[in-house]
């Protein structure tokens, strides 16, 4: 795995600016010595030439390849999936469905997968989607309880029922149903971490305007009435948590997308994030391209950022833009808001936008031996600049 940042991902050849830069000197030396008209003439044939070239966006790696959200240990996610895609029989849904699964087996980060970010009641609940592009159907679980494999019985939402999302308990009963094994997904490690933090005052957690404080009680809480006065109070709130999102181009052409993640930990048990809400934490269009987002899903799926940044992509902007575009907006209601989103054309061309952390990327494809990882400073346009 190599490490490139991101910056450096995107500026044409260096021997594409020197070529410019001799085209100017010689257009200035006409001028000098035949007068301003060949001089012109020259400079207006070549100012389609040069404006293609500065704004030359190309990056892709060619096909096939895989794009997902993060690094480190994320990138065996990559690799798999990848490296599936080299097969024939691979489609580009099974690719995902591998990537996705192989972090959930690894426990990415702790944040995928079983046994990661419990809530107040100590129990992982998981949370996955999976998306065709070519159909724009896609399948999801949320708070997928006591089975592990939470993007294959997504996919089995997917090829097995009309519906789109399915939740909780019967979400669990569909899982066994379609033969997958329930059983407890909590670990020595996670539990002690559990007996840990509500040895600590259940701090921090994500109650508000509750009774007795949350800031300094584990409840039971029962809820303090709210008057047209009444503020909605702002917690502190725990750490951040990490999400595998996954766009995958086929040979062919055909393209999908998915999404893995057991949540923001401490949560409240029932809460679902951004993870498998269609448009939210993950998109893709096979006619236009696809997007994966990590981050704080609470603030995010009020903006379908994914959707918004394929849409982007359909409105003629290229990714590195339309990921940008996609974060501003939501940094312009929540300035404070952690997030990371990667998007990627039908070509293969990519780029990626964060805000309140730096957010890395990782790729593979055409004949790259190695996944490479992309670092994405957070945007830092101060508010005003946000909302011109």
């Amino acid at each position: 795995m190599s490490k490139i940042p991101f910056a450096n991902a995107r500026k044409p050849s260096l021997r594409i600016w020197h070529i410019l830069l001799l085209g100017v000197f010689v257009i200035v030396a006409m001028a000098r010595f035949y007068g301003p008209g060949l001089a012109s003439f020259i400079l207006w044939l070549s100012t389609p030439i040069v404006a293609k070239c500065a704004n030359d966006t190309s990056n892709s790696p060619g096909l096939p390849m895989v794009i997902n959200t993060w690094g480190g240990v994320f990138t065996a996610a990559t690799d798999a999936a990848y490296l599936s895609l080299l097969k024939p029989e691979t489609s580009a849904l099974d690719a995902v469905e591998l990537g996705c699964s192989t972090c959930e087996a690894n426990q990415c980060d702790g944040s995928v997968g079983y046994g990661g970010s419990p809530d107040e009641n100590c129990e992982t609940t998981l949370d996955a989607m999976i998306m065709d592009g070519t159909t724009m159907k896609s399948g999801a679980v949320a708070a997928l309880r006591r089975v592990k494999e939470a993007v294959s019985v997504a996919r089995a939402v997917l090829e097995h029922t009309t519906h789109t999302l399915l939740a909780g308990d019967f979400a669990t009963d569909f899982a066994v149903a379609n033969g997958f094994t329930a059983q407890n997904l909590t670990t020595e490690a996670s539990a002690a971490s559990c007996t840990q933090w509500k040895a600590g005052g259940c701090q921090p957690n994500y109650r508000i305007n509750v009774s007795p404080d949350p800031a300094s009680s584990c409840g039971p809480y029962e809820p303090v009435e709210l008057t047209s006065d009444s503020q909605v109070l702002a917690r502190d709130k725990p750490e951040g948590h990490d999400t595998i999102s996954m766009i995958s181009l086929h040979s062919s052409g055909t393209m999908a997308a998915g999404t893995s993640t057991n949540g923001a930990g401490r949560k409240v048990p029932g809460r679902v994030g951004d993870g498998p809400i269609t448009g939210s934490g993950s998109y893709v269009d096979g006619d236009v391209g696809g997007c994966g987002a990590t981050g704080d899903g609470d603030i995010m799926m009020r903006f379908l950022p994914c959707y918004q940044a394929v849409e982007n992509l359909r409105r003629g902007m290229n990714p590195q833009e339309a990921a940008e575009d996609a974060v501003r907006r939501m940094l312009r209601k929540y300035p404070e808001v952690q997030s990371g989103i990667v998007v990627v054309d039908t070509k293969g061309n990519h780029g990626g936008a964060g805000s309140g952390w730096t957010f890395t990327y990782a790729y593979r494809g055409g004949s790259m031996n190695e996944t490479v990882v992309v670092s994405v400073p957070p945007i830092a346009d101060s508010v005003a600049d946000l909302r011109r």
